[in-house]
């Protein structure tokens, strides 16, 4: 746990505490977005979100980098990494992963070094909680890596590749599609999402060496789709997003043996409203309170509020609200819990809302921002 607070705990505590809210007569975070570049981005854009008015103004230059749809902060918030979703990269076939330093006084990324993913279309990467590793997820070479990160935050030697087998039902499950991979808080085991597989892959993870071991799985209904997975604050539910099927599966997760465990699922839809024609889902987080998940609905062009049930992890539907745009590909929670900022990708803008701390609900501020092509909110430490 000590190792985690050196990350998101210290954003937390930075503005929860009385000494870090008076550090800045109003507090602020620097917010990074990924992007797709095939439009008019040209990489990674930037913005102040004051914590007061709940309002995104632009900050510092773009970073140019092809195709940064995923980003991810190292636990120091001192390096910042981006897949490069592409199916060739340096002339070679698949994508790749940037390494940045974090500018201390402006904010601003510097590129450090760029290695291959391993496989085509890297769409999603997480940095270890000791900070000596990422892992990222090749959507459609359907493969995970483990890359070392060196000491100067640059990407090392790749210490571990698997590639994944099998399919499913559909006909966009004729292969495997590794889509998200994500580490619990004692960080002993990894979870990936495979769409063309309809399971979530769990695997022991061996951070002095980067090392991944297949420990088991968790299936979803056949034809779902799992894309991205949440876990819950304390650790003991998780929760999955599924693509096709546009649901939420709810599992029981035991941290000793990296079991995970479904007892629920949910539509992300209002009730009785059904999937129409080019509806998905995206995107899934947990509220820094553990009181609510977050889901987002493409085609449909909304975001899922559901309550926690803290005894038993279940959820409840509370609404379904409007991301003000096309497309919400993903969405962030600020680290204080007050804001949830949507990026919809087919309207080149991201909107933001104010969280309703006893219900979930989201209310709209009125205020949003244009940005080409939004795929990925991240947040850290104001300059």
């Amino acid at each position: 746990m000590t190792r985690w607070l050196t990350g998101l705990g210290i954003l937390l505590l930075a503005f929860a505490t009385p000494r870090g809210l008076h550090a800045q007569r109003t507090p602020h975070l620097l917010v990074h977005v990924g992007t797709y570049t095939n439009g008019e981005s040209e990489g990674i854009y930037s913005f102040i979100l004051d914590l007061s008015a709940g309002e995104l103004v632009p900050h510092g230059e773009v970073t140019k980098v092809e195709n940064p749809s995923f980003l991810a902060m190292h636990p120091t918030h001192r390096f910042l990494y981006a897949v490069n979703e592409t199916s060739t990269f340096q002339g070679q076939e698949g994508g790749g992963v940037s390494a940045f330093a974090v500018d201390p006084k402006t904010g601003g990324l510097r590129l450090l070094n760029q290695k291959p993913s391993g496989g085509a279309a890297p769409c999603h990467l997480v940095v270890d909680q000791t900070g000596q590793n990422v892992l990222v997820a090749n959507y459609t070479g359907g493969s995970i890596a483990s890359l070392r990160i060196e000491r100067d935050g640059s990407l090392g030697q790749t210490s571990s590749f698997i590639q994944h087998k099998g399919s499913s039902v559909t006909p966009r499950q004729s292969a495997p599609h590794a889509h998200s991979i994500d580490m619990d808080y004692a960080n002993r085991f990894a979870f990936c999402s495979d769409l063309g597989l309809d399971k979530i892959l769990i695997y022991r993870f061996y951070p002095r060496r980067g090392r991944l071991v297949l420990a088991g799985e968790a299936r979803t209904a056949a034809a779902a789709g799992p894309r991205h997975f949440a876990l819950h604050p304390r650790g003991w539910y998780g929760y999955g997003i599924n693509e096709i099927d546009m649901t939420v599966n709810a599992y029981h997760y035991r941290p000793a043996k990296g079991e995970l465990r479904p007892f629920q699922t949910l539509s992300t839809l209002p009730p009785g409203e059904e999937k129409g024609e080019g509806m998905s889902t995206a995107e899934i987080y947990c509220h820094p309170s553990g009181r609510f998940v977050y889901g987002s609905n493409r085609g449909h062009d909304s975001i899922v509020v559901y309550s926690v049930n803290q005894q038993t992890g279940e959820l409840t539907y509370v609404e379904n609200e409007p991301t003000g745009g096309k497309t919400p590909r993903s969405f962030g929670i600020d680290p204080t819990g007050n804001f949830l900022l949507a990026a919809n990708q087919s309207t080149n803008d991201i909107h933001i809302f104010r969280i309703n701390q006893k219900t979930g609900e989201l209310d709209p501020t009125g205020h949003g921002i244009n940005c080409p092509t939004p795929v990925c909110v991240i947040f850290t430490f104001a300059p």
